[in-house]
């Protein structure tokens, strides 16, 4: 009895471990089989690992693809067409709209083929497979060898790799470093370069709540846009082209009518950008108390800049609003990573399974030799590291705001070229150069970007150590007596390169004439001076601190597999194709507070603020709303908007498909709960939720509100629970 007590106490608690970490994670679709299909299975699941990743017939992985290289995407019919989100493609929304146009405020949607909107430069991309290529990669590489040495070899071995490779001529590959450099994938790709927009819906629904709901629960936003591939006459992919056609896929998603309710099986397919699960816990102390709170503090005041031009000016509002997305989107997040991290007792966790690895270590002679001093040898390369990653975050935080100083570092890299490889290289930057400028301009105002030189630049003198700081631009703040505002209208007051015109005039000058324009140019010297301050004080001693590290990281993670045999451990997030897992859940951020995991059009309502910049609601909207119009799409006479599951996700997983336990679409990832955004470095189940909208509201929104009901037409709706 004593013993069969013992062998259930020893299940439960494994058991318990297991539940607890059952939707961690970011799978790798082709070890699914080997890895997840029995635990899957076991949440729910009803379909085959094969259905999902297949190279031999169709998938679920043919219907996912990279969005630009920034988001992610899904076919949703058999004529190309895909689904993402609406903040994944508003910048093509952004840049097809003007004053009179304003796609922005009043939504598009083509009627036909004819209507769709090409976008240069804008592409998908289709995995078609993935091998395991670690052992090529990692031939004649040594643990002895320094980081640039080793590095060194896995490039030549990449690139001999990347000829050998079995694809058409069509395809393309490359290859990427999972476990810190400790297993190697190659991935064989089709990328599509003819994307059309077919359509958005108007912001008040796409990006309803905007800034004060971002990364925020209950979550009211209709976050989608639909595009559609097209491929030349073949099928394969091909430039733009007016003869193209809508590009025929080998699979696309069947969509659900069904919903969701709680504990239903969830998956989320797409390509996640980057985590970091794996780190020192001082690494997790240094982000949560310095390097989060640096970037924080830019971030707000370049918005609080931004949105007071924005609120203003209709003009700014459309050039900036991408850019004020962007910024906001991260300023937000990292406030809930710290939050998430503090609450959670994140580096205290990290203590914890530090200190038990340790103890493993201790005792396993072999084990002790290799690993017995790596948790201290991190700690103290983290604390040499402190104050590079400070004055890096902020030299590449406001320098990256500051845009008359991202064009004098266009400008300054044509000396660069000139003086390093003569007209050749020269003309050759000058091309970059011009297509970069040209984009940067169209989204630019000097007034505002004046505004923030001043109020970021006096932060850079004022928050961080003399010694990181441009001798140049501290000789300048003491010229104008510590008058940033003075000091900022001179320099915009006597530059060229913060007007488009003059600014692209001088690109067509002589390149004898142009250098030495540029070398003259004020605030090109303040550029190479502060930069130049960057590369000797500070991008030095990081990159040599840095490199250290990344070699610790690297056998660290490798001991943390050796040591932990118990546990299953999945790479971090790369921007490559992964799978997460679990289950529809409300939660619990804090003491008496708990959510739903359903909102409905009902919540939009009460939300409503008319004419207001986040929460106004378009007439039409409300008209359908007090009708109880819903259509096929309502459920007990309500329209669902959006819901949340235990799983996985990070930037990148935006537009996402959310599949149910049979692989079809039943919604669109867009976000994450604010008290779960550290789910990036310590992922904690009880309050890590991803945001998606329910695919009824989005069938909603098109046919009924929009009247696109052509577009629902070439998609297959189906009823699994029926």
């Amino acid at each position: 009895m004593k013993l069969l007590k013992q062998t259930t106490l020893i299940f439960c608690l494994l058991f318990a471990s297991l539940a607890v970490k059952a939707d961690e994670g970011m799978w790798l679709p082709q070890l699914l089989a080997k890895l997840n299909e029995r635990q899957m299975k076991s949440m729910g699941m009803k379909i085959s690992a094969a259905d999902i990743y297949n190279i031999n017939k169709g998938s679920l992985k043919d219907a996912i693809v990279s969005f630009g290289g920034f988001c992610t995407g899904e076919v949703i019919s058999s004529k190309g067409l895909i689904l993402t989100n609406h903040h994944c493609g508003f910048d093509a929304i952004q840049n097809h709209s003007t004053l009179e146009r304003n796609y922005i405020r009043d939504g598009f949607w083509a009627r036909n083929n004819g209507e769709e909107i090409p976008n240069p430069g804008l592409f998908v991309t289709f995995i078609v497979r993935i091998d395991d290529v670690t052992k090529a990669v990692l031939n004649g590489v040594t643990g002895s060898m320094e980081e640039k040495e080793r590095q060194s070899q896995v490039d030549k071995n990449i690139a001999a790799l990347r000829k050998e490779v079995k694809k058409e001529a069509y395809q393309d590959s490359y290859i990427r470093p999972f476990f810190d450099g400790n297993q190697y994938f190659l991935f064989v790709t089709e990328t599509y370069k003819d994307v059309r927009l077919v359509g958005a819906p108007p912001s008040a629904v796409g990006n309803f709540g905007k800034d004060t709901d971002n990364w925020m629960w209950p979550r009211h936003t209709g976050d989608f846009s639909m595009f559609r591939i097209y491929a030349g006459k073949d099928n394969k992919p091909a430039d733009y082209s007016t003869d193209n056609i809508p590009y025929t896929p080998k699979k696309s998603l069947s969509i659900s009518l069904d919903g969701v309710k709680e504990n239903d099986f969830t998956m989320v397919f797409g390509f996640p950008g980057r985590t970091t699960q794996y780190l020192h816990s001082a690494a997790v102390e240094q982000i949560m108390t310095v390097n989060d709170p640096a970037k924080i503090a830019i971030r707000e005041k370049a918005l609080a800049v931004i949105d007071g031009f924005m609120r203003k000016d209709e003009q700014i509002k459309i050039q900036y609003a991408a850019k004020y997305a962007s910024i906001q989107n991260s300023y937000k997040k990292w406030q809930g990573e710290v939050l998430g991290l503090s609450s959670t007792n994140a580096v205290g966790k990290k203590k914890k399974q530090e200190e038990e690895f340790q103890a493993r270590v201790n005792k396993n002679p072999a084990w002790k030799t290799q690993y017995g001093t790596i948790l201290a040898d991190l700690a103290a390369a983290y604390e040499v590291l402190k104050p590079y990653g400070y004055a890096r975050d902020y030299y590449l935080e406001i320098t990256s705001k500051v845009e008359l100083l991202t064009v004098a570092g266009w400008m300054n890299s044509l000396v660069t070229a000139f003086e390093k490889d003569g007209d050749k290289g020269y003309q050759q930057r000058l091309k970059q150069s011009k297509s970069a400028l040209e984009g940067l301009f169209d989204e630019y105002n000097n007034k505002v970007d004046q505004q923030l030189f001043s109020t970021l630049m006096e932060m850079y003198y004022k928050n961080q150590d003399e010694k990181y700081q441009s001798p140049l631009f501290r000789e300048k703040v003491k010229g104008a007596g510590a008058n940033f505002a003075s000091l900022a209208d001179n320099i915009y007051q006597t530059t060229q390169l913060d007007e488009k015109e003059k600014a692209m005039a001088l690109l067509d000058k002589p390149a004898a004439e142009l250098i030495a324009i540029i070398k003259a140019e004020p605030v090109v010297q303040l550029y190479r001076d502060i930069s130049g301050t960057y590369s000797s004080t500070v991008a030095s001693g990081l990159n040599e601190v840095q490199a250290r590290i990344n070699k610790m990281n690297r056998t660290y993670v490798q001991a943390q597999m050796d040591v932990f045999k118990e546990k299953t451990f999945y790479p971090d997030a790369n921007s490559t194709l992964r799978v997460t897992y679990g289950n529809v859940k409300g939660y619990n951020p804090r003491d008496a507070v708990g959510f739903d995991y359903y909102t409905y059009l009902d919540g939009v309502m009460e939300k409503y603020k008319p004419g207001d910049y986040e929460f106004d609601v378009p007439e039409k909207l409300r008209e359908l709303n007090r009708k109880r119009d819903f259509g096929q799409y309502g459920a007990n006479g309500k329209m669902p908007v959006c819901f949340i599951a235990r799983n996985h996700t990070t930037g990148g997983n935006s537009g996402s498909p959310a599949l149910d336990a049979y692989g079809n679409l039943i919604g669109l990832n867009f976000d994450r709960v604010w008290e779960g955004t550290m789910s990036d470095i310590n992922y904690d189940p009880s309050i890590c939720r991803n945001i998606m909208v329910d695919i009824r509201y989005v069938l909603f929104i098109v046919d009924k509100f929009a009247g696109a009901g052509h577009l629902v037409q070439e998609m297959k709706l189906v009823h699994p629970k029926k």
